[in-house]
């Protein structure tokens, strides 16, 4: 118990000491909070934020799903940091403030569709649709700011044409009931509202014939291909191969948002989009290619190397918080390399002093033994008896310096001896 508080108890306050000082320097743990702005209740961006919901809740971290009009309104979001996460069409944000910013990666495939109503002749190409009557989506929307680029760059505007924004569901009834010649929306091809579309006598799928030609102009658009029949084989929907324009949509971030809950965030991507769908391969998503916001530090360091060591040894948020502390070790390692460079000198000293302590006493009645008489020699040895028996029960060593504790009873009968022969005179 004596070597405790001379040794390791002072060894232990110092490192705990060094702890307490070093831990006011550390970030407390993240709040386990999220924000995610969706779409519409109908679209395809809610129903994804509602699968991140549930996935990121069963881990413990509360989620707030936003319906908003589309990405528009979520850039607008993230900027003035109003939301953590965003799903965000690629190319939304080409003119607009993105320093801040950061994308997650790329997530699935938004094919632009274009239905409208068969006037009984081939139009090929935009521009033949001027002084036409379209809805280009709502407002703060992605279909609305795609299908006003593709309409911009062929000429048409609000000037030639009559442009309404009208949500989906709404211009599908005006297209049906001829109340307008055409209708943009930006949505998965199985959806209910394309199969429909493309079963109605009336009404037909425009084919960007120049796709190519706009997804080398626009890097951040894609040409899709949808083929004959691809929907369904034995109503042969499309009837045609169809050419389509479409962009990625992102999941996209402000640098504000703890990196932890960006990584944890990050991590739950490929269950979600993995799988691939009629656009996409198996694997090609999520990906951190061909974005035009910046990849966060996470998302690269998760989709280049993919969990740390830490990370497949404990839950996320345990490998986490270990991470976090690591800045503990850096003054415990300065602390205890040479505190465990001297402690073993130390030990030697403590366990030695145990037996070179006595050698005083033994000293000092060896000293007196030449100096008293034969008649005082008798109390003197049984001094040196009784001292040797409470050496004996009171000291006690580790095996290694049973040599040195031995010596020590060695000498003490020496000096016992050397009182007795002074006793009879010889």
């Amino acid at each position: 118990m004596k070597i405790f508080f001379k040794v390791w108890l002072p060894i232990i306050l110092v490192v705990v000491g060094a702890f307490y000082i070093t831990s006011k320097f550390i970030q407390p743990p993240v709040e386990k909070k999220l924000v995610i702005a969706s779409g519409t209740e109908k679209g395809h961006y809610y129903k994804m934020a509602l699968e991140y919901k549930k996935l990121l809740e069963e881990e413990g971290v509360k989620v707030e799903v936003i319906q908003t009009a589309g990405s528009e309104e979520n850039l607008k979001l993230l900027q003035n940091k109003k939301v953590d996460i965003a799903f965000i069409q690629n190319g939304i944000a080409h003119n607009g403030d993105k320093d801040e910013l950061y994308s997650l990666g790329n997530v699935f495939y938004e094919p632009l569709w274009f239905f409208y109503r068969d006037k009984g002749f081939i139009q090929n190409y935009e521009v033949e649709f001027i002084g036409s009557k379209l809805s280009l989506g709502i407002e703060g929307s992605g279909t609305k700011f795609l299908s006003s680029l593709v309409l911009t760059l062929n000429g048409l505007n609000e000037a030639n044409s009559d442009f309404l924004y009208l949500p989906t569901g709404e211009s599908k009834d005006k297209l049906l009931s001829g109340e307008i010649d055409g209708m943009f929306f930006i949505g998965q091809a199985e959806s209910r509202i394309v199969r429909s579309l493309l079963e109605h006598p009336e009404i037909r799928l425009f084919s960007f014939s120049r796709a190519e030609a706009y997804a080398k102009n626009l890097p951040f658009l894609e040409s899709l291909n949808l083929y004959e029949g691809t929907l369904d084989m034995y109503a042969n929907l499309p009837s045609d191969d169809i050419k389509l324009l479409g962009s990625t949509a992102s999941l996209v971030t402000h640098k504000d948002v703890p990196n932890e809950l960006v990584r944890f965030f990050v991590k739950q991507l490929p269950k979600v989009h993995g799988s691939g769908g009629l656009f996409d391969k198996v694997g090609e998503f999520p990906s951190i290619v061909n974005t035009d916001i910046q990849i966060h530090d996470e998302a690269y360091m998760y989709f280049t190397y993919g969990d740390t060591w830490l990370e497949t040894i404990f839950p996320y948020w345990v490998a986490s918080n270990i991470d976090r502390l690591k800045i503990l070790l850096i003054p415990l390692l300065t602390l205890l390399i040479p505190l465990f460079k001297g402690v073993i000198p130390l030990y030697v000293w403590t366990i030695r002093s145990k037996i070179y302590k006595w050698y005083d006493k033994v000293n000092e009645i060896d000293d007196k033994i030449n100096t008293v008489s034969k008649d005082e020699i008798k109390p003197i040895i049984e001094d040196l008896e009784a001292f040797k028996l409470e050496i004996q029960n009171h000291t006690k060593v580790p095996l290694a310096y049973m040599g040195e504790y031995y010596n020590l009873l060695l000498h003490i009968d020496l000096v016992i001896t050397k009182a007795k022969n002074h006793a009879t005179g010889t």
